[in-house]
């Protein structure tokens, strides 16, 4: 096991009626912008629920933030913080709100160069505005973090970025807010989280006992938890299960001290740019593909994970099992797993391939895929 530090400053407030503590979390005296999504928070009533907690405070609304939020629109919450003398920052709504929100907040006292610096090329961001947030929906683990994935339409780009004044002073997460979920939405979350806790699982043995358990933990609560909420989507143990597990995927804990390798990721975000899938419909279709294209290099994980999590017996095969296993585990919630199945040809493939090149990145937990590996693991897509 690696050197490692773990430090998680978030709050985290979890239950039913939780809306109604943020007239104690949210600091007095602050102008305060709420930020949301298309609008389904007026909906499910979590709207009318945060507008009477801070019913005596100055709220400005700022809504339209999309999934996968870009920047041009979220440039526009900028010039209202500026404008305004916001002080405080309110997501209200899933992960892509609050993705979109942790750039407001340090976009806004970044004046001495382009605010796209900040994510395509990790420019300096010492000062934030900050945040508070309200989740309504669970899969990107932002709630517990300080990362945020930020598009731009002008460039067909998609970059993730770490920020330290990006984590939210606190997180509110009442379970029965994601009961009105669209099915989409709903299977989304549960495959982003999986896919979250395997980028931080699916490498190499490190000798990180403790870590390995807690991850194979969040993946038996996803495997078992996930269909109950696809097919009973009134079940609402199963939801708060799936809101907590999505929030402890990607909190940094299980990444201590062990290899990671993003690779599913850093691919799905140019397919995401280039072609517009949502994010966790790009993860169903390339981590099989990572793993099948990485199967060797994986030989030692896939196989503790077919047996620790799947149930699989050993068997000479048992890592292509495992994949098998898992691409069955994602049609099962409905998504699809082809990049043909989305109408999608290989026309573009090389001009992904490329973009990793000229960025000078080498992906995978040993540094080992580059331009050509891409293009061969989208072939796999296929």
């Amino acid at each position: 096991m690696q050197n490692f530090t773990f430090y998680n400053p978030v709050k985290m407030v979890f239950g039913k009626g939780s809306i109604q503590q943020l007239c104690t979390l949210v600091p007095a005296g602050q102008k305060i912008l709420m930020t949301y999504g298309g609008g389904s928070i007026k909906q499910n009533g979590v709207y009318d629920q945060v507008k009477q907690a801070l019913a005596d405070r100055t709220v400005i609304e700022f809504g339209g933030i999309q999934p996968n939020p870009r920047y041009e629109t979220l440039m526009k919450a900028v010039e209202i913080c500026r404008r305004e003398g916001i002080g405080f920052l309110l997501s209200v709504g899933g992960g892509s709100v609050l993705d979109g929100t942790k750039f407001i907040a340090v976009a806004t006292y970044f004046t001495d160069g382009d605010p796209w610096d900040i994510v395509a090329k990790f420019a300096p961001a010492e000062k934030a505005l900050p945040i508070g947030c309200v989740l309504t929906l669970p899969a990107t683990g932002s709630e517990m973090n300080n990362a945020s994935v930020i598009s731009r339409d002008s460039t067909q780009e998609k970059f993730a970025y770490f920020n330290p004044g990006n984590f939210p002073r606190f997180s509110i997460l009442d379970p029965e807010t994601t009961l009105s979920l669209p099915i989409r939405q709903t299977r989304n979350g549960i495959v982003d989280a999986f896919a979250h806790v395997m980028e931080q699982y699916m490498t190499y043995p490190a000798d990180a006992a403790l870590q390995d358990r807690q991850s194979e933990a969040l993946l038996l609560a996803l495997l078992d938890e996930g269909p109950k909420v696809v097919n009973t989507p009134t079940d609402a143990a199963a939801r708060a299960n799936i809101m907590w597990v999505a929030a402890q995927a990607l909190n940094g804990l299980i990444a201590c001290g062990v290899p990671q390798d993003w690779t599913t990721h850093m691919i799905g975000h140019e397919l995401t740019a280039f072609y517009g899938l949502d994010h966790a419909q790009t993860l169903a279709v390339v981590m099989p593909a990572v793993w099948q294209h990485q199967k060797s290099a994986k030989a030692a994980k896939l196989a503790q994970y077919g047996g620790h999590v799947l149930g699989l017996p050993p068997s000479e095969d048992i890592a292509g099992q495992a994949i098998q296993k898992t691409e069955e585990f994602f049609r099962s919630l409905g998504m699809k797993t082809r990049l043909s199945e989305y109408g999608i040809g290989a026309e573009k493939f090389e001009e992904i391939g490329a973009r990793f090149e000229q960025r000078g990145l080498k992906l995978g937990e040993h540094g080992a895929i580059g331009r050509k590996e891409v293009v061969e693991i989208l072939n796999l897509c296929q």
